[in-house]
């Protein structure tokens, strides 16, 4: 259960971290609300999967999925540009999020 918490909350770290782009400083309701609630539900999902994971492996495999996900999201939607170089290192951190787990 708590693999399956810490995706969930990596893929909420995505939410967070893309709405914080968009809430211009803080100045726009929506994007600072889906902020404010995808940042609490992440935390508390990582810290209800670091009761049975070890930390870094938690953290790091909750960064990787989040970092992934906001890049795809600002390549998708034409904020970030897509290089081949981009996509090796993606790649590498979705290999090393994926290596986390088999070796847990």
């Amino acid at each position: 259960m708590a693999w399956i918490v810490l995706v969930v909350s990596g893929v909420l770290e995505a939410v967070w971290a893309s709405a914080l782009g968009r809430t211009a400083g803080f100045t726009r309701l929506g994007p600072s609300i889906v902020f404010l609630v995808g940042l609490a539900a992440s935390m508390a999902g990582l810290a209800y999967a670091m009761r049975s994971l070890p930390t870094g492996t938690a953290y790091a495999v909750w960064v990787g999925i989040g970092a992934v996900l906001t890049v795809a999201v600002a390549m998708t939607t034409g904020q970030e540009s897509i290089t081949p170089v981009k996509i090796v290192f993606v790649a590498a951190i979705v290999g090393g999020v994926i290596g986390l787990k088999l070796v847990h």
